[in-house]
């Protein structure tokens, strides 16, 4: 299962990231004063915290498996 869904995440992946783009994109495109700025740096935001939980969540497993 495990196998399963890590491939499942390695094939998808890059279509997500690419995704992103589009949206910073549309942003850039609206022309609406002091929205635009709002909007880039909640989407730099976004993409800023996914590493993060990544990180998170290998640290906990990696704690996880040495407490056995």
């Amino acid at each position: 299962m495990k196998k399963y869904l890590f491939s499942f995440l390695i094939i998808y992946s890059p279509e997500i990231l690419n995704a992103q783009c589009s949206m910073c994109r549309a942003v850039l495109e609206s022309e609406k004063g002091m929205s635009t700025a709002k909007g880039i740096n909640d989407g730099i935001l976004y993409l800023m915290s996914v590493p993060y939980i990544l990180i998170f969540i290998v640290g906990y497993m990696v704690y996880r498996t040495y407490k056995k």
